[in-house]
């Protein structure tokens, strides 16, 4: 059903304002894109459905032979049938002898114009394109006494595309002022807050967008296909004439590279329209492709794991991106993942077998767990995808199990609400590392004040917020992305005053340092701010720094390792098994 028809509201032609999204992996996504749309064209070559044999075995082929000689006609007009063919106004492009799926250069055809919008057209009217084909000398028309019915075939593809309006930015600003580094136009945007919230309640509205660029590909098929047995994914596109049963050449309106920032909004300021026409042949295997790439959008799309506008971003990619870069960029985004997988796995097994904090952080892992919790609720917040929240959730969840290994965790039943209690394990609290830990995190907690307290107060008062608190939550993740390292600094103290790093993950640092590189390099092939990527750098400075201690403080065979045992401790065991051994043979040979 089409779009209801509404006035436009006459604010400037063809921009538009976008929400901000948040973005997965680009290369994460790509890959999984690509390895669906794979699987899709080889699933339905080999496990359609087939023909079975009490079917009849009538074929069906193309009406027309490779190489043949096609005119085209190219109209447009407001109605989505078109039957005016004598009219020079409504034709905008002709072109003869054009050969059918051969691949010379002769088969490509590419003409750019200026459209004039009628008035119509500028209140969300429709424009439609209306192609047609026939063998070179025969008309289109079929009133014409010279018109063949197998000799002709057409198309019609809407030009106006309408998509919903953009949702008003439920943001603004809680001090009530429009004060802003650069910004002249808040006092405006702030003055529409109250009337856009009025009409939060009334249906979507929809605007009309101007497609400027139009490719007709012409498929190379000429496969027979058994009647009635017509794989599914080429049928709905698929043009049969009827008294023969045979099929006509496939028409293709090619709009994958078409991307939704490139559409010009239509509105009453807009008095001339771009329109860059191009028909060429397309082969099987890749109009399949670009099929299949665009069900997989879809399919990741109803699943929450894209958001809209990311199929965009991936485009994008392929069209302004380097090759060898994104060959690069999807090798290292499957090294990035197994990394994180490695990563994950050795830090559980870590702290599943560690059986002493005796050099470890217990409050570092405390903070973690409300730094993973303040960003589960900005994701919450935010309306972010069902699959990057579960992710955050499970991060969630393992970094409070994390705290039970760290610390004791008892229920307090006393009162008349259960609360949890924390105490410290003995191997931590009956040595030198809380004295060292609570010494750390005191000057860390002064610093990470000072530093919240400015940020929020610079965020109140220059950015816009939904509520105060999306204002709180938003302070608090920008705290923990932009100052999250220094919360490995308690680890660097503690490893300076013991003299020793015996105690740490280092399988689990080292997968994560791996990371912390690929990230690095993203930072030089990908375009972003200078602070942000200078911020990228960051956390190499901490894993240098513990390198150096690792360098600097030998092994101490008198300290425990993860799993609770000392060098002196496995060196007496070992000599105990050996004895024991060696006791049992003896009794053996006696």
């Amino acid at each position: 059903m089409e779009p209801p028809a509404v006035q436009d509201d006459g604010g400037g032609g063809g921009v538009r304002r976008q929400q901000p999204q948040q973005q997965a992996g680009m290369g994460q996504m790509l890959t999984g894109v690509i390895r669906i749309a794979v699987f899709w064209y080889f699933a339905s070559k080999f496990f359609g459905p087939k023909r079975s044999p009490t079917q009849s075995s009538t074929q069906i082929s193309n009406l027309f032979h490779k190489g043949e000689l096609l005119d085209m006609w190219l109209y447009v007009s407001e109605q989505d049938k078109f039957s005016d063919f004598g009219s020079e106004a409504a034709l905008v492009w002709q072109e003869t002898n054009i050969p059918y799926a051969a691949w010379t250069p002769d088969s490509t055809r590419t003409l750019s114009l200026k459209y004039q919008p009628t008035e119509a057209l500028k209140s969300n009217g429709s424009l439609y394109a209306h192609v047609f084909f026939a063998k070179s000398g025969y008309p289109p028309d079929p009133k014409d006494p010279e018109y063949q019915p197998l000799a002709a075939f057409g198309q019609t593809h809407p030009i106006v595309v309408y998509l919903p309006k953009s949702k008003a930015d439920k943001k603004k600003s809680l001090l009530g002022n429009s004060e802003g580094p650069g910004d002249d136009k808040k006092i405006s945007e702030v003055a529409k807050d109250i009337h856009e919230e009025e009409k939060e309640d009334e249906p979507t509205e929809w605007k009309s967008y101007w497609k400027p660029n139009i490719t007709i590909n012409l498929v190379d098929d000429f496969t027979r296909y058994p009647e009635n047995a017509v794989p599914p994914n080429i049928a709905p596109y698929m043009n049969i004439e009827p008294t023969t049963g045979n099929y006509y050449p496939t028409v293709f309106f090619n709009e994958f590279w078409l991307l939704r920032d490139k559409l010009i909004q239509l509105n009453e300021t807009v008095n001339e329209l771009p329109l860059n026409l191009e028909v060429a042949p397309i082969s099987m295997t890749k109009w399949q492709l670009f099929l299949q790439i665009d069900q997989s959008f879809q399919v990741h799309r109803s699943y929450g794991s894209m958001l809209e506008g990311e199929a965009d971003e991936l485009k994008r990619v392929f069209l302004e991106g380097n090759p060898i870069l994104l060959v690069v960029t999807m090798v290292v985004s499957a090294l990035h993942s197994i990394f994180d997988f490695l990563a994950f796995k050795n830090d559980i097994q870590f702290w599943n077998k560690n059986k002493s904090m005796e050099g470890l952080s217990a409050k570092s892992v405390v903070v973690n767990f409300f730094s993973q919790l303040i960003v589960f609720l900005y994701l919450l917040d935010n309306e972010t995808s069902w699959m990057i929240l579960a992710s955050s959730g499970i991060g969630c969840c393992i970094e409070f199990w994390k705290i039970g290994k760290a610390m004791h965790i008892e229920v307090d039943r006393t009162g008349k609400i259960p609360m949890l209690r924390f105490r410290d394990r003995d191997s931590y609290a009956t040595n030198k590392t809380k004295e060292y830990d609570d010494l750390a995190m005191k000057y860390l907690t002064y610093i990470l004040l000072v530093l919240a307290i400015c940020f929020s107060i610079y965020s109140l008062k220059y950015e816009r917020h939904k509520s105060w608190y999306s204002w709180i939550l938003s302070s608090l993740t920008s705290c923990v992305y932009m100052f999250g390292f220094i919360m490995m600094c308690p680890q660097l103290f503690i490893n300076y005053k013991l003299k020793s790093v015996a105690h740490l993950p280092w399988r689990q640092m080292t997968y994560k340092f791996l990371n912390t590189i690929i990230d690095d390099l993203f930072a030089f092939v990908i375009k972003m701010p200078i602070l942000h990527r200078l911020s990228v750098f960051r956390d190499d400075v901490i894993f240098l720094i513990y390198l150096y201690q690792r360098w600097k403080y030998p092994v101490d065979k008198k300290r425990v390792n993860e799993f609770g045992f000392g060098g002196e401790d496995e060196q007496a065991l070992a000599a105990a098994t050996d004895s024991t051994q060696q006791t049992e043979e003896d009794k053996k040979t006696n």
